[in-house]
């Protein structure tokens, strides 16, 4: 991947004209899920396509007066910086609200982006264009943030509040669930190989910090929130280090009782409040379906405590 401050004005302009596309193809998911029981809402997602490709048409002839006719072909995915999307087309039914704070993500990430942008550009004409876009992403949010059925009126106040959760909830939550489920394994092994708490203690505080550690350097690496405003990449690891740490020590701790099947047995109650605890906040926070959240977190948690027993007592 590379890095947003590494790539040139044709190369902004290009990867501008994937992303107009992108999320004009988006925006018609968006209103298809949305016809069948919100047809107004569904039209003006058609409508919001429609500026999408009017968009895309200005960079297009930009591009083409200044760089000719061949547009390399640069994605989002192909760039640090951008927020993963989820895939609407998993989404049935949807819901006005989910799609409303999907559309005001898309548009914030894209002002972002042209903001950015422009700030970068030593061309007038590029400079102007990118910075009539990114007002025009603005009145986007609104019109996103006006969709909802029965809603009171948001501000983009409220857009920020759900970048918060991208800045601190979700590295945070990436960590704990990392946490909680990676070092199940080798604590459990440890505990039925040595039948000894000391030992199996310092087994599962090494896999919390090794883990910690691990995790953090990946997250700080993996976005440097320039385009997300997804906060510093040093302090999103930091915020998923600590919270990975904590999520191995959570069922690590008991093994500070002498006896070890005590400690054994406090520690898996301990492994399943953790599991049910972040299957709640994925429910909560981030969209995903209980049931889905349930499987994904406590299911896999299951697997890997069980792999970790058939282990040490092998």
């Amino acid at each position: 991947m590379k890095s947003f401050h590494s790539l040139t004005e044709q190369e902004i302009l290009a990867l501008a004209i994937s992303q107009e596309e992108e999320d004009a193809r988006i925006y018609d998911d968006i209103a298809e899920g949305l016809r069948a029981n919100f047809p107004e809402q569904a039209n003006e997602f058609m409508e919001m396509r429609k500026q999408e490709d009017e968009h895309r048409h200005r960079l297009l002839d930009l591009y083409r007066s200044r760089f000719g006719e061949h547009i390399p072909h640069i994605r989002r995915q192909d760039v640090r910086g951008f927020v993963d999307r989820k895939p609407l087309w998993r989404i049935r039914p949807m819901k006005i609200s989910t799609a409303r704070k999907m559309a005001e993500q898309m548009e914030l990430e894209t002002r972002r982006f042209y903001e950015t942008a422009a700030k970068r550009t030593s061309d007038a004409g590029i400079r102007q264009l990118l910075g009539d876009l990114a007002a025009e992403e603005r009145e986007h949010i609104h019109t996103a943030q006006s969709m909802e059925v029965n809603a009171d009126t948001h501000s983009e106040q409220e857009t920020q509040k759900r970048l918060f959760l991208l800045q601190i909830v979700q590295p945070g939550l990436v960590g704990l669930m990392d946490g909680s489920v990676s070092t199940l394994a080798p604590l459990f092994a440890a505990a039925f190989a040595t039948h000894n708490s000391f030992y199996t203690f310092l087994i599962g505080l090494a896999a919390a910090i090794g883990a910690g550690i691990s995790m953090g350097f990946a997250e700080a690496l993996s976005d440097d929130g320039t385009l997300t405003g997804r906060g510093h990449p040093w302090m999103r690891g930091a915020i998923t280090g600590l919270m990975t740490t904590l999520g191995g020590l959570g069922h690590t701790l008991p093994y500070l009782i002498s006896d070890v099947y005590t400690a054994t047995t406090v520690a898996i109650v301990v492994v399943f409040i953790e599991l049910f605890t972040i299957a709640w906040i994925r429910n909560k926070y981030m969209d995903t379906p209980l049931g889905t959240a349930v499987f994904q977190v406590v299911i896999g948690g299951i697997l890997v405590f069980l792999s970790g027993i058939l282990i040490g007592i092998s």
